[in-house]
């Protein structure tokens, strides 16, 4: 009995251990809050959230995280040094216009103090842009700049209609991040301008960088230039004999950014 109990015991504190370990992946709700009506003409969430499954949600994304250990998580609120604490990775994807959201939360000052803070203590920052007719460019890049990053107007990667979504294609060769993807859908981006301590991760065909990052005292920061893993292009929408690994992809990038978070 006393064996059992110790077995027992030993295993209740490896499981409590693990999940204390578990890191945590947050991804914001304040800054996108994009709403449209039901069926039943009730306001709803939709686009770049957890739950959604349908083409513009983030669920495979998320399962993603979730298979590499992540615990995932959602901030409705204005970002804080406080309510950041429990997170080590902090996602904010396509910021609202008012076309998209007539009152928009855009990002201030007091923001910036805040994220930048908390990624000094060891954050990890993800900001996924788009081209610029379909994000809040000059709020996002007041962000941006603070770690050496602009997200430029210049649309790259345009694809006209699904006849042609090879131009949305980028090959890779010899990355250190994307390991198993050799090639990717990224339609419609802007581009990235870096400097200082940020440096391009992936270019286009044209030379333009889609994705950079840079080292912000014990954090690091992550620009791309679309938020191009939702689930519309990483759950066989793409046609299989143009060979787009985006599902690879996606695996690639999370366990970079595993790598970069804090333990």
């Amino acid at each position: 009995m006393k064996l059992l109990f110790r077995f027992c015991s030993v295993g209740l504190l490896m499981a409590s251990s693990f999940v204390a370990s578990a890191q945590t992946v947050t991804l914001d709700y304040f800054f996108n809050r994009e709403t449209r009506k039901d069926k039943q003409g009730k306001e709803i969430r939709f686009h770049y959230l957890w739950n959604e499954r349908a083409n513009s949600g983030f669920s495979i994304f998320g399962n993603v995280f979730k298979s590499e250990g992540f615990k995932l998580d959602s901030l409705e609120t204005a970002p804080t040094l406080s309510n950041l604490k429990g997170s080590n990775v902090y996602l904010i994807v396509d910021p609202d216009r008012p076309k998209e959201n007539p009152k928009p939360n855009y990002i201030e000052q007091a923001h910036i103090y805040a994220i930048a803070g908390w990624v000094k203590q060891g954050g990890v920052l993800v900001l996924f842009a788009n081209d610029s007719a379909n994000v809040e460019l000059p709020h996002f890049n007041k962000l941006a700049n603070v770690f050496g990053m602009h997200f430029t107007d210049q649309m790259q990667n345009h694809v006209i209609d699904d006849a042609h979504f090879e131009d949305g294609g980028i090959i890779i060769k010899n990355n250190p991040v994307f390991k198993t993807a050799a090639k990717i859908f990224m339609k419609d981006v802007c581009s990235i301008d870096t400097k200082g301590a940020a440096k391009p991760v992936l270019k286009n065909a044209a030379g333009a960088t889609v994705i950079a990052t840079a080292k912000y005292g014990k954090g690091n920061v992550i620009a791309i230039a679309d938020p191009w893993l939702y689930d519309e292009y990483v759950n066989g929408r793409l046609p299989k004999e143009m060979g787009f690994e985006n599902d690879k992809a996606a695996v690639d990038l999370v366990k970079w950014i595993k790598s970069l978070a804090k333990k």
